[in-house]
């Protein structure tokens, strides 16, 4: 009922409706929709009142399915629709444990290729070797439910896929230059933007589902000192629609997906890294390495020599510049 209510003031794109007209057509009481608007702002949306009704602010910032309406442009939209509409594919929640974990629980269902968990909130959202993520109220915290005809050896090129198209469509949205940082996370002026996680589920010697975390710095203000990170209301000093990005991204990552070429991936990937050429210390379960990142291979492997001479092959690990 609640999702019913922000639809009907979101239809109205910041018009005002008032409690009769949501009353007749939600067919609660005044009273009942009042109850809800007071449980609607708890949660964080922000509804405007008036003598004349309701009105939903920051309307563009909602990531609820029935935002997902407008189709996505050119050939890729035809691609993405072929199962289901975008807004079909979007599963919203105020607040899980993790994105990550509830986009698994779909996914054994079933939940069709190219869906999407959003949450406005994480309380246990985690990051690369199971660090804490913070994912406080105006970040994009999503995780993608994927289905690929693939091996699961393969299954790299996705990650990589992922990072390079969000870079594109960040800079494509916001003119600002972000960069990948091996294996996936995105930095601006080498501070933390987004960072992303992936697990597979595989059945016999196929991938039965990828599901791909990805957190966005969005509107929110990120506390952590140990990864320098930023938004991008920093950035660019304003609020911006988180809807917009998920939107874009999903466009570009969909259009970076019809051909899984390694090279080709690799290729567009090695053009927007801020890793190779810098000096790097990679962080594994069992072993820290530190030098220069020398280049990253077609299979995703990174190879850093240290200060000894010695080049290293790291397939997976924690990446810090230093």
């Amino acid at each position: 009922m609640r999702h019913r209510i922000l639809e009907l003031l979101y239809r109205e794109k910041g018009g005002t409706v008032s409690g009769v007209t949501l009353s007749a057509l939600t067919g609660i009481s005044r009273v009942g929709v009042w109850k809800h608007i007071t449980a609607l702002k708890k949660e964080g949306f922000t509804i405007g009142s008036g003598p004349k009704g309701y009105h939903l602010m920051d309307s563009q910032d909602l990531l609820l399915p029935f935002c997902f309406d407008s189709p996505l442009a050119d050939d890729a939209d035809a691609l993405l629709h072929a199962e289901a509409p975008l807004k079909d594919r979007i599963f919203y929640f105020p607040q899980v444990e993790t994105t990550m974990d509830t986009a698994r629980e779909l996914a054994r269902k079933g939940t069709p290729h190219l869906s999407c968990v959003v949450a406005e909130h994480q309380t246990r959202g985690r990051g690369r070797l199971n660090r804490e993520w913070e994912s406080e109220p105006g970040g994009l915290w999503f995780t993608l439910i994927l289905v690929p005809d693939i091996p699961p050896p393969m299954a790299y090129l996705y990650n990589f896929a992922a990072s390079l198209s969000l870079s594109k469509a960040l800079e494509a949205l916001f003119n600002i230059d972000v960069r990948v940082k091996w294996p996936n996370d995105l930095l601006w002026e080498n501070r933390k933007l987004v960072g992303l996680l992936s697990e597979i589920e595989t059945q016999a010697d196929m991938i039965r589902f990828l599901l791909m975390g990805i957190g966005i710095n969005v509107n929110n203000t990120p506390a952590s000192a140990s990864f320098n990170a930023i938004s991008l209301r920093q950035i660019l000093g304003h609020r911006v629609s988180r809807k917009q990005i998920l939107k874009a991204f999903l466009k570009e990552f969909l259009f970076q997906t019809r051909d899984m070429a390694p090279a080709k991936i690799m290729h567009s990937w090695k053009n927007r890294t801020a890793t190779i050429g810098s000096r790097v210390r990679v962080e594994t379960h069992k072993q820290t390495v530190q030098g220069l990142a020398m280049d990253v291979d077609d299979t995703g492997t990174l190879l850093l020599k240290d200060d000894h001479g010695q080049v290293h092959k790291i397939i997976y690990g924690d990446c810090f510049h230093t």
